[in-house]
């Protein structure tokens, strides 16, 4: 079993990082090789070591080998449809206030990138119900999940995958979340979010202002209140010395979260309508 203190081993995934923060996940085989424009490496050279170790390339350039990061599997790992993004995804824990116990459905799995996410989020006491209609996309989504719990050296615990559409099969469990990665989200309000409890929080992510739109007015009209809407733009800055600027490139646009919470429709209690006037005196 693999662990964030023990030598890496035969069968753990490994990220290599070059001298420019390029990366590349390998797993480790006895007798395999890394290769790439810089040369290459054998993973004998890796195998029994610490992670952090440095090491030289057949062509002379250096690379340093770390266990990835869940963030740097999400963006490595094979894919049946467009991941939502690391930046996205810690807004969402956040802001959707995924915690230890917590039972949340999703829709769709897709790569099974934030699924992976809100597992580690809601911990062994938690459960996530996930829901995908394409069966080659939930195909892709279990052998990704697998594969990270596999490196981490564990079985995964509190997932169901679904192969169903939410809107048609809503969910009969007691949902404290509802985190909707579809074209049409609003078409859940109402029916699919009937198993949110009172106060929960429904997160829906789109990437365009029209669907940002009707969501909303979806929402308002559906008993949520407390509606917001974020966009999230990551710039990294390269320092060298006294040379201190903003990379070229950024991670910008990739969608649109719209968080709300679900009201609690009571019944008004009777109202004292016999309360006395303030004397008037005389």
């Amino acid at each position: 079993m693999s662990g964030p203190r023990g030598v890496l081993q035969v069968g753990e995934r490994v990220l290599l990082l070059d001298a420019r923060d390029r990366r590349y996940l390998v797993t480790l085989q006895p007798g395999s090789h890394f290769h790439s424009h810089l040369g290459s490496v054998a993973h004998d050279d890796l195998i029994g070591r610490p992670e952090g170790i440095e090491l030289r390339t057949s062509g002379g350039a250096r690379l340093w080998a770390f266990r990835p990061t869940l963030a740097d599997y999400q963006l490595k790992m094979k894919r049946g449809a467009q991941v939502v993004y690391p930046k996205d995804v810690g807004l969402i824990l956040v802001h959707a206030d995924i915690a230890p116990g917590a039972v949340v459905v999703e829709a769709g799995t897709g790569s099974g990138a934030l699924t992976l996410a809100l597992a580690r989020a809601v911990g062994e006491r938690g459960r996530i119900l996930s829901y995908e209609v394409r069966d080659d996309h939930l195909a892709r989504a279990r052998s990704n999940i697998e594969a990270w719990y596999r490196a981490i050296g564990c079985e995964p615990h509190g997932i169901e995958l679904r192969n169903a559409d939410v809107f048609a099969e809503p969910p009969e469990v007691a949902a404290d979340r509802i985190v909707l990665d579809l074209p049409e989200p609003w078409r859940g309000v109402g029916t699919t979010t009937g198993c949110l409890t009172p106060g929960g929080i429904l997160c829906c992510y789109v990437p365009t202002v029209p669907q940002v739109v009707r969501t909303v007015e979806a929402m308002r009209s559906g008993g949520f209140g407390h509606i917001e809407v974020l966009e999230s733009l990551v710039r990294s800055w390269n320092v060298e010395g006294p040379s201190v600027r903003p990379d070229h490139r950024m991670v910008g646009h990739t969608g649109f979260l719209i968080f709300g919470r679900k009201l609690t429709k009571e019944v008004p209690g009777p109202t004292d309508t016999a309360m006395e006037e303030p004397s008037r005196g005389g």
